[in-house]
């Protein structure tokens, strides 16, 4: 998979992956590339930024139906568990999701947790509602932002939740991406999708990625660096106690809780593709639901491997487009994580390979 012949984009430019030729993968994707492809499924981010000091939000996937009297079948993935991903055990035990999928900075999700029990209590059908499970996750966005500040409060969580929409998604330094940095560079929110044949049907499968994570980037299995770049490498980076990465990942494929949960695990193997460390302190969770469970007869178990390499490709790209979306950032503690430069990585993945070592 090589960057196609493209225009040199201009210099501080910011693009998607597709738009510089980089294209991840066999299988075509949804109309927008993004989680929202899926039906029934929208997005939306409020951004929370006090300059120079706080640079943090809160970003809503939110399932059209979804509620406790009409839960999504849905599984997660715990790549490593040193994280705050609310709503895990329950999750896990029934096979279900009751409410949104909310994403935040760390000292935040509990804040975020209660705003969004708050939200589902008002509407429609939860009246008698006595039990709920929130599903909010956590990205350690301290590197840039006053954390300890818990700057994300309840109106911010509601704004997220009403205004989420189908179609394009805002990308990059938005929502619970404001923040986050990934292999030495600045990172964000970012989507992608695929629309796979499995056996005769066509279903569409879509992510949408929170990158907050150490290692050395990887793209097309190039190895790109701050230094390889033409950036000063002398700059913050992530340290491993402040890693993490949430993803999000919905299709309409008739899929049970055990067979969601097998794709929530390919989301979290595909961030070993663009370099992940899955260090100590790195908190790499996956949460896959379906939209559609009735929806025609069952994938069986020895069908799926085409939606599988959708959800690795996917991944990939939304990780590569959450660093190409976002802008460089200056923030807390006067810390400036530097934007993968397009042009530049570019040139990077022109340059000959180096040879490999024996």
């Amino acid at each position: 998979m090589e960057p196609s012949a493209h225009p040199q984009p201009a210099p501080g430019a910011r693009h998607r992956a597709r738009d510089l030729g980089i294209v991840i993968g066999r299988a075509a994707t949804g109309p927008f590339n993004a989680i929202t492809d899926v039906p029934g499924v929208r997005v939306g981010h409020t951004t929370v930024r006090r300059q120079p000091d706080v640079h943090s939000g809160v970003t809503a996937v939110v399932p059209d139906t979804v509620g406790p009297r009409t839960p999504l079948p849905a599984g997660v993935f715990t790549g490593n568990g040193y994280g705050k991903l609310i709503g895990t055990t329950q999750l896990t035990e029934l096979g279900t999701l009751e409410t949104p999928v909310l994403l935040t900075s760390t000292l935040s999700a509990f804040r975020v947790a209660d705003a969004l029990v708050g939200w589902m209590l008002r509407r429609p059908g939860c009246e008698e509602v006595q039990s709920l499970n929130p599903v909010v996750g956590e990205c350690n966005d301290g590197l840039l932002s006053d954390i300890r500040a818990r700057p994300v409060h309840e109106e911010h969580v509601r704004a997220a939740l009403d205004e989420a929409s189908g179609g394009p998604v805002a990308e990059g330094c938005v929502g619970a991406g404001t923040g986050t940095v990934a292999p030495g560079f600045k990172a964000g929110i970012d989507t992608a999708s695929r629309t796979p044949d499995v056996g005769d049907r066509r279903f569409t499968a879509g992510v949408l990625v929170q990158a907050n994570f150490g290692g050395t980037l990887r793209v097309l299995d190039r190895i790109v660096t701050p230094r390889s770049t033409g950036i000063d490498a002398d700059g913050p980076t992530l340290a491993e106690e402040t890693g993490s990465c949430m993803i999000v990942v919905a299709t309409d494929a008739p899929l049970d809780a055990r067979q969601l949960t097998r794709v929530a695990r390919r989301a979290v193997f595909a961030l070993a593709r663009t370099g992940a460390a899955y260090s100590h302190g790195s908190g790499d969770y996956a949460v896959a639901f379906g939209t559609r469970p009735g929806a025609g007869a069952p994938v069986a178990d020895a069908e799926p491997g085409p939606l599988f390499e959708a959800v690795l490709d996917g991944v990939e790209e939304a990780v590569l487009n959450s660093l190409l979306a976002a802008t460089t950032t200056t923030g807390f503690n006067g810390r400036t994580v530097p934007a993968l430069p397009a042009d530049r990585l570019l040139t990077a993945l022109a340059a000959p390979a180096p040879p490999r070592a024996r």
